[in-house]
């Protein structure tokens, strides 16, 4: 994809400079994946990458974790503890979901970018570091400050080289290159010898939404290589969610869908993705499957369901399936 080329031309220019990296892009583009390679290009990559998940810890751990903290800086303080700035010393630090972090730390750490010294929580000795910078969020950071929640001198401290990574949706012709990438990747990780998709399979896959982006094709090969047993991958191999999605996609193709019911049908289809039980989201895309095929007649989906219409109105509501106004 063009957009991804020009990433790429840039990044040796961007990996010379000690400058910070702001990578902002949805869940599951790769924006790790991106932080590791300016690490790798620069003049750091034999020295340490650090990566600190700011969106998985609490406040006080955070700072904690951050800075490093001395004996007694506070309950359950039994040790000196090195902070992950201090361990990137000469390397590079990647903090993601950069967006998550409270105002309170956010004065600290634009601190220790701007000055390259910081204080171990409970210290009053200023520790200095060389550090290079990396930050990554998924959330729309100017919204944020807008808000009162992001700080904008921070803001503009991280995006000094800012890199915006395009959601898979903008970049279709990739994904037959992921798909053959990730099919070397479990063939060697499960010792088989699985060659391809079949035509109606990879249809399937070109044509997706992807909300989960990379990350979501990554485990979609994976649970279809962990079923097909021969050479080919084949529709019935794909999860049950894009299967669902595919039904829905001919259907509408063919005008099988009436077209008040062709954005809901779509909403739904998107919802089943997320639920997170995984027998609830097969029952509600079966349910789904069939009201579409009947044009979302009620007597008719029930009958194919071998349900009364009671129990398939009750199940509907008990899956978040919405009813069709005809």
């Amino acid at each position: 994809n063009h957009k991804m080329r020009e990433i790429y031309e840039l990044l040796p220019e961007i990996a010379k400079t000690k400058s910070t990296v702001l990578i902002e892009g949805e869940s599951g583009v790769g924006k790790e994946l991106l932080a590791h390679a300016v690490h790798e290009l620069s003049p750091r990559r034999d020295k340490p990458f650090i990566r600190v998940n700011c969106g998985a810890l609490a406040e006080g751990i955070l700072e904690s974790e951050l800075f490093g903290h001395v004996r007694g800086a506070f309950t359950g303080a039994i040790a000196t503890k090195i902070g992950r700035f201090e361990l990137a010393d000469t390397g590079t630090i990647f903090l993601d979901e950069i967006g998550d972090i409270s105002l309170s730390t956010q004065v600290k750490l634009l601190r220790v970018l701007q000055e390259e010294e910081f204080e171990r929580v409970g210290d009053t000795k200023r520790t200095k570091v060389d550090v290079r910078g990396i930050a990554a969020t998924h959330k729309d950071l100017i919204k944020a400050i807008q808000q009162g929640e992001f700080r904008a001198d921070l803001y503009y401290r991280l995006r000094v080289m800012p890199i915006h990574l395009p959601s898979l949706r903008e970049r279709k012709e990739d994904i037959s290159l992921l798909i053959n990438h990730f099919l070397a990747k479990f063939n060697r990780e499960f010792s088989r010898k699985v060659d391809g998709l079949s035509g109606e399979a990879m249809g399937v896959l070109l044509n997706y939404h992807y909300p989960g982006n990379i990350r979501e094709l990554e485990n979609i090969i994976e649970h279809a290589m962990v079923l097909c047993t021969g050479p080919t991958i084949q529709v019935e191999h794909l999860p049950m969610d894009i299967r669902a999605f595919w039904g829905s996609f001919n259907l509408e193709a063919q005008g099988a869908i009436p077209p008040q019911n062709r954005e809901r049908a779509k909403m739904a289809l998107k919802k089943t993705v997320s639920m997170d039980d995984p027998l609830k989201a097969s029952e509600r895309e079966a349910i789904l499957r069939i009201l579409e095929q009947t044009k979302w007649n009620y007597g008719e989906a029930a009958r194919r369901l071998k349900k009364s219409r009671v129990t398939l109105w009750r199940k509907m509501k008990e899956l978040g399936i919405t009813a069709s106004k005809q």
